[in-house]
């Protein structure tokens, strides 16, 4: 239920590809495609102002240089056609979609509305919910019935019925089954429009009358409605769960994570041990640290125990969700902003979603009709108005006129036959069907109406062809080239190496007795696994963490074989350290896979672009570069 706009996919390399010339003065001719100087000049500054990092702005020579490293994969995944692909031409125009949006509404907005989901944004509500399902195609008798069957349910948890067991029983949602039907906290913009306008308008431990959104109809229930505690940053670490695996050790990884928390406790570095520890790779370079969230956007099994964390620094007891056990260390929280600092976000929000306003998009509509001088035929529509939609007429006569062209009776009929409405009169869906007429025409006119629409489809056109072609011909590839990739590994095994490390054990007692004991017995002779089964037969007395540590890597280690500083709430006198310094060495490959891919696959691009550079002939007029200044 929770609104997701898809990933956008292009790859942010400052750059995008020009096709409307609109002058002669030819920059770059990369095959057969010309960029003209204007163009260029446009995209470079585009790409290369307002740049947090001074240091990543390009001079017009070198940008270029991207640029034709740019174009000419491009170049080639349109030889390869595969902006002919049906997935590539469905996602492209999913984007359109979302991109058209704010060109397609009113740029007037009701400030009544701006407060309101202000004052929304300041709160949180927790509801459940049942999906009854609508079909895309639906007619209106089945939309009908599905409405009949919602009012149904709706009446059996008034007679008494609990809503959970109506949600596992009914709801069409796949989630019901792990959450029951309760989608936790959620504020202003993290449902779609109906359903969060039901939710914050329907009284705490009531539940509203059928929804119907783009999913379905929906019964809603309320729960709580509170103060929004804003946006948390945290860090954690992760070990996750085996996925599509049944049956697995849920008690080995409690033990994994206990160890992790316990060394946290006695002192152990947060980032470092989520660096090395952690099973959230993405979040696990940069120390665990996570983007900041909302309680809504989280599963509330993380969120709430990440909002509970009262000051910052705090660390969390181990928690569970259904990916796996967490850690959770609090960063940093910030409350709500002032209306001044997001009322531009929330115009821009509007503007994208078409449900948050029907009066926004009839004004739209009503400034269209003015433009294209929209006519209706009062005569014409007089004679349809009382038949009903299935009654057999032959007849075919235009009912209004919009920039010059004639909408006809017979592609309202049309119309009718896609949405699958069968019932009913012609009058009831006339608005309706000239609505989507003069909203069509328009979207069909936006990149010739707005250059600035046109440009940016352009760089999403490209900027997909290069994701595409770059996984087929290099990211995957070089995944996948197990041979190719040893090869590499055998001409550069020296890249990446181990500095000096310290490999063995690091030994926790619980008590000085049992710290006396080990000594003992590893000086007898014993080995751990003995130890361990001799010393924990009735109580787990002592741990072991097996691994290899360079200088950094753990305070302890250091402390005890490079002699830094003893760490924070460490006893010596528990803890020690057996093991050996083995010297520095090079990493083998599948010490340093990652690396190594990363390298190859730089390999290959840079491989590849030459023999691109070969095939498709690259020109510069260097005279007409120097007029391009830089930012």
């Amino acid at each position: 239920m929770k609104k997701i706009y898809p990933a956008i996919l292009f790859v942010t390399l400052w750059l995008t590809t020009p096709l409307f010339a609109q002058n002669n003065d030819i920059l770059v001719t990369i095959g057969q495609t010309e960029i003209n100087l204007e163009e260029f000049e446009r995209i470079y500054r585009k790409n290369n102002q307002n740049l947090l990092d001074e240091t990543e702005v390009k001079s017009p020579e070198d940008y270029l240089d991207l640029f034709i490293r740019f174009k000419l994969k491009v170049e080639e995944a349109l030889a390869l056609k595969m902006d002919t692909i049906q997935s590539f031409r469905d996602e492209l125009a999913s984007y359109r979609k979302q991109l058209a949006a704010p060109y397609l509404t009113d740029m007037k907005y009701d400030e009544a509305l701006i407060h309101d989901l202000y004052q929304r944004m300041t709160k949180e509500v927790n509801a459940s919910h049942i999906l009854f399902r609508v079909h895309d195609n639906a007619g209106t008798d089945e939309k009908m019935e599905v409405y009949q069957k919602a009012l149904q349910v709706k009446k059996e948890i008034e007679e008494g019925k609990l809503f959970t067991t109506a949600a596992l029983e009914y709801s069409e949602d796949p989630s019901t089954q792990q959450n029951q039907g309760n989608l936790g906290y959620f504020t202003a913009f993290q449902m779609v429009a109906p359903f969060e306008n039901a939710a914050f308008n329907t009284p705490v431990g009531k539940i509203s009358e059928p929804i119907r959104t783009s999913f379905g109809y929906h019964l809603i229930q309320v729960h709580d409605l509170r103060e929004n505690r804003g946006e948390i940053k945290v860090a954690h670490i992760m070990k996750m769960f085996p996925q599509d695996v049944e049956n697995f050790d849920k008690n080995r990884i409690k033990t994994e994570i206990d160890s992790i928390y316990l060394k946290l406790k006695q002192g152990a570095d947060f980032a470092e041990m989520a660096k090395k520890y952690s099973d959230d790779k993405q979040s696990a370079v940069q120390g665990g640290e996570m983007p900041w969230f909302a309680a809504g956007n989280m599963i509330p099994e993380f969120a709430e125990p990440a909002f509970n964390l009262k000051n910052v620094g705090d660390i969390s007891e181990p928690v569970e969700t259904m990916f796996g056990y967490h850690i959770i260390k609090k960063i940093s929280q910030r409350p709500v902003p002032p209306l001044t600092e997001v009322r531009e976000e929330i115009e821009n929000r509007i503007k994208r979603d078409a449900e948050r306003s029907t009066s926004t998009k009839k004004a739209f509509i009503e400034k269209l009709k003015k433009e294209y001088h929209y006519t209706e035929y009062k005569d014409n529509l007089s004679k349809i108005g009382t038949l009903n939609i299935n009654s057999d007429t032959k007849a075919d006569y235009p009912l209004f006129t919009f920039n010059n062209k004639e909408y006809p009776l017979t592609r309202f009929k049309s119309y009718l036959q896609k949405q699958n409405i069968e019932t009913g009169t012609y009058t009831q869906f006339f608005e309706e069907w000239s609505d989507e007429e003069i909203i069509a025409y328009e979207d069909s006119q936006l990149e010739e109406k707005h250059p600035d629409f046109r440009y940016l489809m352009q760089e999403y056109h490209d900027g997909l062809l290069l994701f595409n072609i770059m996984e087929e011909k290099i990211w995957s590839f070089a995944v996948e080239d197990s041979t190719g990739l040893e090869k590499f590994y055998a001409k550069n095994n020296k890249t990446f190496h181990w500095e000096e490390r310290f490999n063995g054990v690091i030994i926790n007692c619980k008590d000085s007795i049992t710290r006396i004991d080990a000594n003992n017995y590893i000086s007898a002779g014993m080995n751990l696994d003995e130890i361990d089964q001799m010393v924990n037969q009735e109580e787990n007395k002592i741990q072991f963490e097996h691994g290899s540590w360079e200088k950094g890597d753990n305070k302890i280690v250091d402390y005890y074989i490079w002699n830094e500083p003893e760490p924070a709430d460490f006893n010596p006198n528990l803890t020690f350290v057996k093991g050996n310094v083995i010297p520095p060495e090079p990493k083998t490959l599948d010490e340093a896979r990652g690396l190594y891919i990363s390298e190859y696959q730089d390999f290959l691009e840079k491989k590849w672009l030459k023999s691109l550079k070969k095939k498709y002939k690259v020109k510069v007029n260097k005279k007409l570069l120097k007029l391009v200044s830089d930012v």
